[in-house]
């Protein structure tokens, strides 16, 4: 049977027994900020079983994707070392949701395990909590299992609770017999316990029974309707029915394992040390395509650093095979293959999954030699010490190593990691970017939560999504050396939040006027605060937001349609990482992996145009957070929304949700124009862009500087770019006929320096400083040089204006005699201060000071003396 077969088995036994069968919810969980993934089946019901939310039907069934590879649930250290663990895994779930309990969920249990599936009742043993007599009789009496397979135990192994407070109760695992010699059957709880910890018991499914609440004090509540939670992982189900020892012996993994193979090279022994990195990448082939599926994108910070993790642990099994390509991104392909048609978000994504997973392994590729041999030096094998954090936090931010790589690598060489340094100089490098970036939030301080004098009860009014200009009172006022801060009634300024800016405005009283220069949240307020001139007092007040307000929202509905537009052109893959709105610009940070072409942005800036003219409503609306997204609205895996969220929709080409302001309808945007397209961070891109009077003043200033180079060019203006392309014609025939003129001067230059060749030990050597133009002509003259040197070396000194520069070159016959060109200059240049490298026939260097090159051309012959004599000994 195939763990396909067994994965629809399951779902069919349910749904015949009244459940209603539930797609796979996101890998990402989308109302627990606690979580970083789902990591159980019971996650996307959390809501449920809290009473929060009503249940979807009071009794379903899923087939749960799910990722332990972070957090406080993290299996990756143990993937391909053991049979079981896995970053990815399948978790088979039935629910009930007030409805039926222990006895049902016993009976369906036994019934699929036993009638479906057709185990053998007595390779099943049973655990339930040992205060749970109920359960006990259930599986004794309902079930018939005898008592001798029946165990008591504690609440370590059998009792359940989501947190320290909330929903709990007992639970009940039913384990397999995995030993051939079954003629000895564990008598006591502790024989039962020792073979489950050795792996002789695999515990396949887990029932637990909510029946209780636990208050903050501990104290055990009975809950009004008792709910049922089970879980039975795909893959260890799947290993008891293939009558096989792992889970990567299943069908699972064993086409992964056999295109790994064949992509490696190398054959797989499951023992061997290539076996564990042959699991390793089944199994994070896995994890990979279904988070990228699910909108993770690799990254430094949270999800995305998981899955970068992941990807980069995997080029480093790779590597251990001697692979130096692309590894993972051929698996990830049959993921798709074999797990397509269950899970279509993986088929749609399809391209997506594997650019990306190509993109940063390649990235990776790019430094794993260097890092690799960076660790050698930190960590000898042979070893054994502490890696400090200085080191380990280099091989994170030079390399790219993951910290847990690093610490895995120093375990496999008997070593230890400084793990409070690297953290210690991980918080400096956010420190020094927090600096850096100089961006304020809405981080609230004494200065501004404390000192205010109240004057009035009122409960402040939000207004700014409705109005620029309103005539209220002030609540509340913090006196300062010529500044005020307020809190008004209704308050139309709006607070910098989700990447638009605050506005700026005025506050007029009776013979005062308050400047608005900071709005900010203060507990569940908003204050205006900036320099006062005149005598504040008490009373009516006129709130006036600056006009540039309007800029702000143009270019705020500007990035919906621009996420819009750059969904639909380059692919689904594309979600939002960050973006600043601000009245004269936008900035929109977004996933995906390569810079854009020419056609591509302007393509994105047409269809961003065409919706503007297009003059469609742009609305918002209230509404529940699961009903937004039921709607199909776009939510930010990074953001944390309440119960109750704002939507924002652009008629039949936006849903989003968002707490910004908007124009009311696109045509107030008036016009759209990118500015520049850059990449910020690896798989992020950035685009900028303006938009209404801004955009027309660019396209004016465009336009006049287009004029402007006409004029100089003596050419009308639709003939600048056929004008240009003649003068650029015309520089590369002059470049070309000054190259030739140089190469006949530089053959001169070659002559007199062979001229004027000293001889060491067999050895011609040239040592001399020469007038070059560029970098460029340096190595051609060098080449040259080499060339007719017959046996010898030439080392060169250059002016190359902001530096001066050193080139050794050795002919083939000089290399054969051991003599190179990268150890040549090396040492030339560290007799001038400097340092460089390169290869045997051509090195170059930098000169840390000039005034010692003389001399150090000087000590050539010496240098190449002792060169050859290392040579010859």
């Amino acid at each position: 049977m195939t763990a396909d077969q067994i994965r629809q088995k399951f779902l069919d036994f349910f749904a015949e027994r009244g459940h209603e069968a539930r797609p796979s919810a996101s890998l990402v969980p989308v109302d627990d900020p606690t979580l970083l993934f789902v990591n159980a089946g019971m996650v996307p019901f959390k809501q449920a079983f809290l009473g929060q939310e009503e249940p979807a039907a009071p009794r379903v069934t899923t087939v749960q994707k799910c990722v332990r590879a972070g957090g406080k649930h993290n299996d990756l250290e143990e993937v391909g070392r053991t049979a079981r663990h896995h970053t990815f895994f399948e978790m088979l779930g039935n629910f009930s949701f007030g409805d039926y309990f222990k006895r049902e969920a016993i009976e369906y249990a036994w019934d699929f395990l036993t009638e479906t599936l057709d185990i053998p009742k007595d390779r099943l043993w049973i655990t339930v909590h040992r205060g749970d007599d109920e359960a006990a009789e259930l599986w004794l009496e309902g079930a018939g299992v005898p008592t001798e397979r029946i165990f008591r135990l504690g609440d370590a192994d059998n009792f359940w609770q989501m947190a320290d407070t909330g929903p709990c109760g007992p639970s009940s695992e039913i384990h397999y017999d995995m030993r051939e010699d079954r003629s000895r059957l564990p008598t006591s709880a502790g024989e039962f316990e020792a073979l489950a910890h050795s792996g002789e018991m695999l515990e396949v499914w887990n029932l637990v029974f909510m029946q209780f609440d636990r208050d903050a004090h501990g104290t055990l509540h009975p809950l009004p309707a008792p709910s049922i939670d089970t879980g039975a992982g795909l893959e260890r189900l799947t290993a008891v029915i293939q009558g096989v020892r792992s889970n990567y012996q299943t069908d699972l993994f064993t086409g992964l394992i056999d295109r790994a193979v064949e992509v490696v090279g190398k054959p797989y022994a499951y023992e061997s040390s290539e076996g564990v990195s042959y699991r390793v990448l089944a199994d994070h082939a896995r994890a990979t395509a279904f988070l990228l599926a699910d909108g993770v994108f690799p990254s430094n910070e949270g999800r995305g650093y998981v899955l970068r993790r992941i990807l980069r642990r995997g080029v480093r099994h790779a590597w251990l095979l001697d692979r130096r390509e692309p590894t993972l991104a051929p698996l990830v392909d049959v993921v798709v293959d074999a797990m397509g048609s269950d899970y279509p978000e993986l088929e749609a994504r399809r391209d997506h999954l594997h650019r990306t997973t190509r993109a940063e392994e390649e990235r990776f590729l790019a430094t794993i030699d260097e890092g690799m041999e960076r660790f050698d030096q930190i960590a000898p094998a042979g070893g054994s010490g502490t890696v400090s954090g200085k080191d380990a936090f280099r091989l994170y931010d030079t390399y790219g190593f993951p910290f847990d790589l690093t610490e895995l690598m120093a375990e496999e060489r008997g070593y230890e990691v400084d793990t409070p340094g690297f953290e210690a100089a991980l918080e400096e490098q956010r420190e020094r970017s927090r600096r850096d970036r100089a961006e304020s939030g809405l981080v609230e301080d004494a200065d501004w939560t404390e000192g205010w004098e109240e004057l009035s009860d009122d409960e402040q009014r939000i207004v700014f999504y409705d109005r620029d200009e309103v005539q209220t009172e002030v609540v509340a006022v913090k006196r300062g050396d010529d500044r005020l801060s307020l809190v008004l009634s209704d308050h139309p300024f709006y607070a910098e939040s989700g990447g638009q800016v605050s506005d700026r405005g005025v506050v007029e009283g009776d013979g005062w006027r308050l400047d608005v220069e900071e709005v900010r949240r203060v507990g569940d307020r908003v204050a205006v605060s900036g320099p006062v001139s005149g005598s504040f007092e008490p009373g009516e007040v006129m709130a006036r937001v600056d006009p540039a307000r309007r800029d702000t929202e143009r270019h705020h509905t500007a990035t919906h349609l621009l996420h819009a537009a750059l969904r639909e052109r380059l692919g689904t893959h594309v979600h939002q990482q960050g973006s600043l709105v601000a009245p004269n610009r936008l900035r929109f940070d977004f996933a995906h992996n390569a810079p854009l072409t020419d056609e591509e942005i302007t393509a994105i800036e047409d269809r961003v145009n065409a919706w503007i003219r297009d003059n469609a409503p742009v609305t918002a609306s209230q509404m529940g957070y699961r009903e937004a997204l039921d709607r199909g609205a776009m939510a930010l895996f990074s953001e944390k929304y309440g119960d109750e969220v704002r939507v924002i929709e652009v008629a039949d080409v936006s849903m989003e949700l968002c707490g910004g302001t908007h124009v009311r309808s696109t045509g107030q945007i008036a016009l759209f124009r990118i500015v520049s397209e850059s990449g910020v961070a690896a798989g992020v891109r950035r685009i900028e862009a303006v938009t209404g009077a801004e955009a027309y003043r660019r396209m004016r200033e465009d336009q006049e500087r287009l004029r402007a180079a006409a004029e100089l060019l003596r050419s009308r203006v639709e003939n600048v770019p056929s004008r240009v392309e003649a003068l650029l014609e015309e520089q590369r025939a002059l470049t070309s006929d000054l190259r030739r003129a140089r190469e006949e001067g530089s053959r001169d230059v070659v002559g007199e320096l062979l001229g004027s060749a000293g001889e060491e030990e067999g050895v011609r050597t040239v040592a001399a400083e020469v007038k070059v133009a560029d970098a460029e002509e340096l190595r051609a003259m060098g080449d040259r040089l080499r060339e007719r040197l017959g046996l010898g070396v030439g080392v060169l000194s250059a002016d190359l204006g902001e530096k001066r520069a050193l080139l050794a070159v050795a002919s083939d016959e000089a290399i054969s005699r051991g003599i190179r060109a990268d150890a040549l200059v090396r040492e030339v240049a560290a007799l001038a201060g400097g340092r460089g490298g390169g290869k045997a026939h051509m090195a170059q260097a930098g000169v840390g000071d000039a005034e010692r090159i003389p001399d150090a051309l000087r000590q050539v012959p010496d240098i190449v003396r002792k060169l050859a004599a290392g040579a010859a000994a």
